[in-house]
């Protein structure tokens, strides 16, 4: 649920989905605490208690839907690590080639496409094309700042310099 993959789900991004940009990370801490810290292995083992306790926590956006996602969500990436050996090794798997589309201009990619299709094929939920797609730009896989941003060169850095799991 870590925007930038320490676990590998997508979950914080399924939250923000259909919501001001700034309302989940302003909530980024109370969300830790509430989700195990965002480790999928303690999420996965919430029950219909936990569930009761998240939609009373005014620290998070308490939508039924999406707090069920999340806990089934981490259900299936414990599935995949059993299968994969790691999420991250199955995540890799649909690195996009070099995209020539520019900067900013969409919310989703044929990669993006693809990986949500195969996600919801294991049961993932709420993992449609612009979320996934906003999962693999925190990841590193998609670098779609302008060519005067910053936070490009940063971005390229950072990638050059990642090993990519096996």
């Amino acid at each position: 649920m870590d925007a930038h993959g320490a676990d590998g789900l997508p979950s914080r991004r399924s939250f923000q989905s259909g919501r001001s940009w700034r309302t989940i990370p302003a909530k980024r801490e109370n969300f830790r605490a509430a989700f195990a810290g965002f480790d999928f292995r303690g999420v996965a083992n919430f029950d219909d208690n936990d569930i009761k306790r998240l939609l009373a926590d005014e620290g998070i956006v308490r939508y039924r839907g999406k707090i069920e996602a999340v806990i089934n969500n981490a259900r299936r990436t414990f599935e995949v690590v059993q299968e994969e050996g790691s999420f991250a090794a199955f995540i890799w798997l649909y690195e996009p080639a070099k995209d020539d589309a520019l900067p900013q201009m969409r919310s989703k990619s044929p990669a993006s496409e693809t990986l949500s299709k195969d996600l919801r094929k294991l049961g993932f939920k709420f993992v449609g094309p612009a979320t996934v797609y906003a999962f693999m730009q925190a990841m590193g896989f998609i670098n779609d700042h302008a060519e005067v941003c910053w936070m490009r060169k940063d971005v390229e850095t950072a990638r050059n310099t990642l090993r990519t799991p096996t």
